[in-house]
């Protein structure tokens, strides 16, 4: 009992972590006990005694026909068990509140034991949410105006010591393609993973593969820009693809890549400055 709770609390964090950074600005994330987070952290360090306080907490998820508060409580045992969530909203009346959280909880009752998905319930709110306002008597159409719509377009260079086994790379590609993201992952010893798109994607990417047992994986480098529009003029992948640069000998036996045909691929990307960041080793340019 005491270990699954444990390895549910190490996985809260986790998931609280990743809200931190969906949702840096003020007032779209707010813990209901600033102390939980500490207390949870003390009682890992040093699991006896009685269980540390739940973990709960509010994030604002922001449509432009209104506001949804997500309101959220983590049981001891979440992810093993089925979380309970909240959406509640000044815009919708009580028949379509009622309705949203029906639906949203028949959403989230989709996932198996032990799947984070707070990320995926608010990924959800954000995709359904419009018809629920229009539909309450409270809801008002908004003024008609130009609306300049503006992402944040993120390119994240990850690396780790391998990327060999046939289940991690279908993980990778399936992940990717799902959340129509482009870049490359590179198989083998070392293992590369570049994605590219939408932001929030991009970090559902990092989050999903990353957790909760991969542990020699990190993000080198990430990069962030606000643009107009969708973003695809700054993309310098066209499609997700897997990349094998076999060194000496027979691939399936050894694994280890030629990052001289590594470094090559990111020049014809334009990307060269990134194999020191990487490797924390100088490319050698034509210039020398």
């Amino acid at each position: 009992m005491t270990a699954s709770v444990i390895e549910c609390l190490e996985l809260q964090l986790l998931e609280v972590e990743m809200m931190y950074s969906m949702f840096p600005n003020k007032g779209e994330f707010c813990l209901e006990d600033a102390n939980a987070l500490r207390r949870v952290k003390s009682y890992l360090k040093n699991p006896t005694g009685p269980l540390p306080p739940r973990i709960g907490f509010v994030v604002m998820v922001t449509d432009y026909q209104g506001d949804v508060e997500l309101q959220v409580g983590f049981p001891h045992n979440y992810p093993n068990v089925k979380l309970q969530l909240f959406g509640r909203s000044y815009y919708l009346d009580r028949k379509q509140q009622l309705l949203l959280n029906q639906d949203l909880t028949a959403y989230i009752s989709t996932f198996d034991a032990g799947e984070l998905c707070v990320c995926a319930a608010v990924q959800w709110l954000r995709d359904n949410s419009g018809p629920y306002f229009r539909k309450s008597k409270l809801f008002t159409e908004p003024v008609a105006k130009v609306k300049i719509v503006k992402v944040m377009f993120h390119r994240m260079w990850i690396y780790s010591h391998q990327i060999c086994r046939p289940e991690l790379r279908k993980r990778i590609w399936d992940c990717a393609k799902r959340l129509s993201l482009t870049g490359f992952f590179l198989t083998g010893k070392p293992g590369i993973i570049c994605v590219e798109g939408k932001k929030e994607q991009c970090e559902e990417f990092w989050h999903t593969i990353r957790y909760p047992n991969w542990k020699h994986i990190s993000c080198k480098h990430a990069e962030t820009v606000q643009v107009e529009g969708n973003g695809d003029e700054l993309r310098i992948f066209q499609t997700f693809e897997e990349l094998q640069f076999e060194s000496h000998g027979n691939f399936r036996h050894d694994y280890h890549m030629d990052l001289g045909k590594f470094l090559e691929y990111l020049k014809q990307h334009k990307s060269e400055h990134i194999f020191q960041m990487l490797f924390g080793i100088e490319s050698k340019s034509s210039g020398r």
